[in-house]
């Protein structure tokens, strides 16, 4: 059937391709060309009847927006399945989860254990969608990363040479909401088509001045002290059992990533003015349209600008010690990945979650004074294939900021042998949730196979306003 016949039946443009795909699924099973067609229009007059029979459901889902002409908000008949990991989770968080099973493009979800409140989405939120992808279940900061490189010099150093790495920390990365490089770094992300959507166009050049910098928030460069006891491990990750001296970094993609966030989310908003206001900063863009394409091209850009950000950062590094890099870890939290699962092509968001497929190596953060790990994916069908992307926060910035002061965080971390370069108030270790019952909620989910322990630690000067 031609686009031109499922239009005359009443589908709309926006669900013109899953409707084509249900098609040749109805043809594929012996269906008759007017047996489809009658089904089509079936599911067109009433999707609320067809979410239950495959391969009509998909479609029905598609349709129920465009279906109700007072353009009121429909809902899933039931909510969308969901597990989550970990005990005492934030509330708000939990009902957060619950809202984003509701709306009619979910698939399935799963709550991290370090789940805290976020924008629509929670942090640690894991939500599969039928063609469609929420710029706020994405996050404003696209792309956030964790990259740790495991450096030839001595672990020793981080005794004996502890002032020289915090030089290379000090002179080698940037730090705060507008922070940029006067001599500009080149990547070859800069070669990348950035008219891909018209913010990308607009702030490239923003972007170049920004590569190789880390913002403000909980974005972090530090040095540390990397474990790997288990020879198997240790050949995974190409290197011999020991103690070794690493570099790990954590931020996304800066100023363009977050421009990119608010223009697509505030269009999505628009663009579904029937979603109640619990459910607004879940608005999602159809993939079958334009601003869909546009959002996930630019998504997509804002990956690869993260990774040459950490990129340039480790390489900056590395060169001014003259060091080798002999090892590294690297991936992306809060984006959406296409992916399939339950046999059905989905598009995954994990919002402040780590990609944690069978056998995938991911690092997952504790804070600035206890450790993070380099772990490998178990492939939890339950989790979508996830795990947790941190800690996560037990209290506001705002709370932290109130609750602590510097006398009594600065003896936290001399115990711990931690020297702080910079941060604020609202990144110290206490903020956090205990990162080893974070990792002991999810061995389900992910093996540890390193440990990194934080010495020498590069954060944003207090006083900047957090853009994570």
């Amino acid at each position: 059937m031609k686009p031109r016949e499922l239009a005359n039946l009443g589908v709309p443009k926006h669900a013109m391709k899953t409707a084509i795909e249900t098609v040749v699924a109805l043809l594929g099973d012996g269906h008759s060309k007017t047996n489809v067609r009658l089904m089509i229009a079936g599911a067109v007059a009433a999707p609320d009847d067809h979410l239950e029979r495959e391969p009509l459901a998909t479609l029905a889902r598609a349709l129920q927006p465009a279906a109700r002409p007072d353009g009121a908000f429909i809902e899933r008949r039931e909510p969308a399945p969901w597990r989550q990991w970990g005990e005492g989770l934030d509330e708000n968080s939990i009902e957060q989860m619950r809202n984003a099973c509701r709306l009619p493009v979910a698939v399935r979800a799963a709550l991290m254990p370090d789940a805290h409140l976020g924008y629509g989405l929670p942090i640690g939120g894991v939500l599969a969608t039928s063609n469609a992808v929420i710029p706020y279940a994405v996050g404003v900061d696209i792309a956030c990363r964790m990259k740790l490189t495991v450096l030839d010099l001595p672990e020793s150093a981080l005794r004996g040479q502890s002032e020289r790495l915090a030089d290379a920390l000090e002179t080698q990365t940037r730090f705060g909401l507008g922070a940029a490089f006067r001599d500009r770094n080149d990547h070859d992300v800069l070669d990348a088509d950035w008219t891909v959507s018209p913010v990308t166009t607009r702030f490239k050049d923003k972007a170049w001045t920004q590569l190789g910098t880390s913002g403000s928030g909980n974005h972090f460069v530090e040095f540390g002290r990397f474990t790997v006891d288990d020879p198997a491990h240790a050949r995974t990750l190409g290197l011999e059992p020991g103690t070794y001296l690493a570099l790990l970094s954590h931020s996304g993609s800066r100023g363009t990533g977050a421009s990119v966030a608010d223009h697509y989310s505030r269009l999505a908003m628009d663009l579904h003015p029937e979603l109640p206001k619990p459910l607004r900063h879940l608005a999602w863009l159809d993939l079958d349209t334009e601003p869909g394409q546009e959002y996930w091209r630019a998504m997509n850009l804002m990956g690869e600008y993260a990774a040459a950000n950490h990129a340039i950062i480790h390489r900056r590094i590395a060169k001014h010690l003259g060091a080798r890099i002999i090892a590294d870890v690297e991936n992306h939290h809060n984006f959406a990945w296409a992916e399939r699962h339950d046999d059905q092509d989905v598009i995954v968001h994990r919002k402040g979650a780590t990609p944690a497929g069978e056998g995938v190596l991911g690092v997952i953060p504790g804070s600035m004074a206890s450790p993070a790990f380099v772990v490998r994916g178990r492939g939890s069908v339950s989790a979508l294939d996830s795990a947790s992307h941190g800690a996560g926060r037990v209290m506001s910035r705002t709370e932290a900021k109130r609750s602590f002061t510097w006398s009594d965080v600065k003896k936290h971390l001399a115990a711990r042998g931690v020297t702080l370069l910079s941060a604020g108030l609202d990144e110290v270790p206490m903020v956090y949730k205990d990162i080893h019952t974070v990792m002991a909620a999810q061995t389900d989910l992910v093996e540890i196979l390193a440990t990194f322990d934080p010495c020498i630690v590069k954060m944003a000067p207090p006083g900047e306003r957090a853009e994570d």
